[in-house]
C-alpha cells in the first residue's frame, strides 16, 4: 500500500486578513493534533498550490471563501481527491445541495464512527448544514451522528458529519469546528482578565479575586461533572482527547478506503500504554516536609518532579533531591498575598534565584504558585524566553473542578493569539488533574479510579499534584499518594518526571515517516536512534499476515524502531 499524502491548508494570505481584523485562526491546531499523533502531512500555504502538490487527502483550515478557491477544491474532490472541513466550506453550500443552518456556539455532539457509540462530547462551536432535497447536483450523500443545542438533552440540530461523492473523489464536512473547539477546551474561552463564574453549590467558587486558569474554563458545572460513591464532583470528560480522537479515526479511515495507508507514532515507547507523573510545590519551604516526600517517594519506587519557590530550602535538601533522580522545577509565584506579582521582570528575578539556589543552568518544567494566570499568552512568552519547555500551570484550584476541566490530560503545544500570528509555543503544556487528595478541605480519593481509567481510555497523563507540607502534616494526604501509585501501578503505568515526558515527546516528534518500503514497513527518517517508538501502519482488514491491532478504530500492523537510545534518559 503507497503512503497517503496529507496536507494541510492555511492559506497566509486569508490568514493575514483575518488577523488584520483581530481575528483568530484557531482552525491552524489541526497541525499540532497530527503532530502529537505522529501523522505525515505537509502545510499548503497558498490555494494554488493544493494541485501541484499532488495530494491525497486536503485538510481545509483557512482560506477565503470566494468562487475560485471553490472551484479549486470541487476540481481536487471531482479528480480523486479526499477534501476534510470542520465547520467551513461555506463556498459550497449550495453547490452541494445544502443550506446553512443558524450557528450553535455550544452543544453536544454524537460523533462516533464506530458501531458503538461514543458519550456525547460537548462542543463549542458548529455551524450545520442541512440537506435539500432534489438539489444535491449528483453529489451522494451520507449523514453521520448528530447535534444537540445548548445541552446534551437539547434539540437536535442537524448532522455532526456530511459525506459528500464528488467524481473520483469526496468532501467530508464535520459540522462541529473542532481544532477550534480544541483550543478553547485546552486554553480557555478567552484570555483571562476578570474573575470567572462559580458553581451554584460552593464547590468551585473561583471568584476570589485571584485571576487563575480556571477562571476561563469552557466545560459546564452542570452538564460536565459527576461525583464519585463519596458525593466528589469532578469533571468526567477528556473531551479534547476525545475529539482528537474523532479527527484521527476519521483521517485514517478516509486514507483506507481510497486504498492507501498513513502510518503513525504511538504516544508512548512499546510495553507503556499510560504514563502518570506526580508533582510537588514547596510553597512553605519546610524541609521536614522535604525530608517526609523524599521518604514516602522512596517506599512507592517513583520519582517526581518539585516545583521550588522563594526561599527554598535549605542547600542539603537539593543535594537529596537530584541524587534520589527527582526533577528540580520552577514554581513562579505572582500572588501579591505572598509578595509575588503578575510581571516578567519580576519571574526573571525568581528565575535567576531558582537556578543559583539549585546550582543548574537548564530548568525544564514550571507550575504558577495557585495556578496563577493572566492574559492568554505572557506566561508562555517568558518560559520560552528561559528555556522552559514545560508549563504545569493548567489545573484546578477548587475541591470542585477537579478531573478534566481542560479538556485534556495529554501533553501539547499551545497556540497563541493573533497578535503573535497563531504560532504555536516552544512549551509543553501538562495539565493536572487534581491536588492533595484527602485533604481535609479538598477532594478525597475516590477519584483515583475514575481519573485512572479516563487517562488509560485516551493513553493520556494522569499528573496529581501533592504539597510536600501536606504529606508532612496530614497523614491521610500521605496516604493518598501512595494509594495513587498502587492503583496506577496495579493499571499497569509507568510513573515519568515532566522533564522525562518532555523529552520524549519532542524527540518522537522528530521521528519523520517517509513511505512505505516494499516489506510493508514504513521507512523512517530524523529519529530511528530513538529506540522503542512504535510506528502503527493501518491496514485492509484480513491483508496483512502479521499480528493486526486495532488502533483509531482501523486494523493496524505494529513497527517497533530498534536502535539504540542516544537521546532519552532512562525510564523509570
Amino acid at each position: 500500500m503507497r503512503m497517503a499524502r496529507v496536507g494541510i491548508l492555511l492559506d497566509q494570505a486569508a490568514k493575514m486578513r483575518r488577523h488584520r481584523y483581530g481575528f483568530n485562526v484557531f482552525e491552524a491546531f489541526a497541525g499540532e493534533v497530527l503532530s502529537h499523533a505522529g501523522i505525515p502531512f505537509q502545510w499548503i500555504d497558498h490555494v494554488s498550490d493544493v494541485t501541484e502538490r499532488q495530494l491525497d487527502v486536503l485538510i481545509v483550515a483557512c482560506m477565503d471563501e470566494h468562487e475560485d478557491n471553490a472551484e479549486t477544491i470541487w476540481s481536487f474532490a471531482e479528480q480523486g481527491g479526499a477534501v476534510i472541513s470542520y465547520a467551513g466550506l461555506k463556498c459550497l453550500t449550495s453547490r452541494l445541495g445544502c443550506r446553512a443552518e443558524r450557528d450553535i456556539t455550544v452543544g453536544y455532539a454524537s460523533a462516533s464512527l464506530q458501531e458503538e457509540e461514543r458519550s456525547l462530547l460537548r462542543f463549542l462551536k458548529a455551524r450545520p448544514w442541512l440537506q435539500q432535497d432534489g438539489e444535491q447536483n449528483n453529489a451522494v450523500v451520507q449523514a453521520s451522528g448528530s447535534l444537540r443545542k445548548d445541552e446534551p438533552a437539547g434539540r437536535e440540530a442537524g448532522a455532526a458529519l456530511l459525506q459528500f461523492s464528488i467524481g473520483k473523489g469526496r468532501i467530508d464536512r464535520w459540522a462541529v469546528n473542532i481544532p477550534y473547539t480544541l483550543v478553547h477546551f485546552q486554553q480557555g474561552t478567552e484570555p483571562v482578565l476578570d474573575d470567572g463564574i462559580p458553581a451554584t453549590d460552593g464547590s468551585g467558587a473561583v471568584d476570589e479575586g485571584i485571576l487563575k486558569a480556571d477562571d476561563r474554563i469552557a466545560l459546564d458545572w452542570e452538564y460536565d461533572r459527576t461525583t464519585t460513591e463519596t458525593s466528589a464532583p469532578y469533571f468526567k470528560e477528556p473531551y479534547a482527547d476525545l475529539w482528537k480522537e474523532v479527527m484521527i479515526e476519521h483521517l485514517l479511515k478516509l486514507v483506507l478506503e481510497q486504498g492507501l495507508t498513513l502510518p503513525f507514532i504511538s504516544y508512548w515507547p512499546d510495553g507503556i500504554s499510560s504514563v502518570a507523573t506526580i508533582s510537588h510545590d514547596s510553597d512553605l519551604n519546610i524541609d521536614e516536609s522535604a525530608e517526609a516526600t523524599l521518604d514516602t517517594l522512596r517506599d512507592c519506587g517513583i520519582q517526581s518532579t518539585w516545583c521550588m519557590i522563594e526561599p527554598g530550602y535549605s542547600p542539603y535538601i537539593y543535594d537529596k533531591v537530584k541524587q534520589a533522580g527527582h526533577e528540580l522545577a520552577f514554581h513562579y509565584n505572582a500572588l501579591e498575598a505572598n509578595d509575588g506579582k503578575w510581571d516578567e521582570a519580576e519571574f526573571d528575578r525568581q528565575f535567576a534565584w531558582l537556578k543559583q539556589a539549585i546550582g543548574a543552568d537548564r530548568v525544564t518544567s514550571n507550575k504558577n504558585h495557585y495556578t496563577i494566570f493572566q492574559g492568554w499568552s505572557e506566561l508562555f512568552d517568558w518560559c520560552e524566553h528561559h528555556g522552559i519547555e514545560v508549563d504545569q500551570t493548567r489545573g484546578p484550584s477548587k475541591r470542585g473542578n477537579i478531573g478534566f476541566l481542560f479538556g485534556t490530560c495529554h501533553p501539547y503545544f499551545p497556540i497563541a493569539w493573533f497578535d503573535q500570528g497563531n504560532r504555536s509555543y516552544n512549551v509543553l503544556e501538562i495539565s493536572f488533574l487534581t491536588q492533595d487528595l484527602d485533604h481535609h478541605l479538598l477532594a478525597d480519593s475516590s477519584v483515583v479510579e475514575p481519573f485512572l481509567e479516563q487517562v488509560m481510555r485516551v493513553e493520556g497523563v494522569a499528573h496529581f499534584l501533592f504539597h510536600q507540607v501536606h504529606i508532612l502534616n496530614q497523614e491521610p494526604v500521605n496516604k493518598a499518594i501512595r494509594k495513587v501509585v498502587a492503583e496506577a501501578r496495579e493499571r499497569g503505568f509507568t510513573f515519568w518526571t515532566s522533564q522525562q515526558i518532555n523529552d520524549w515527546e519532542r524527540a518522537r516528534r522528530k521521528v519523520c515517516i517517509t513511505g512505505i518500503d516494499a516489506n510493508a514497513e514504513a521507512r523512517v527518517k530524523h529519529g530511528t536512534e530513538l529506540k522503542d517508538a512504535v510506528v502503527w501502519i493501518p491496514v485492509q482488514e484480513g491483508a496483512a499476515n502479521r499480528e493486526i491491532v486495532n488502533r483509531f478504530g482501523v486494523p493496524c500492523v505494529k513497527q517497533v524502531l530498534g536502535a539504540p537510545r542516544t537521546t532519552i534518559p532512562s525510564l523509570s
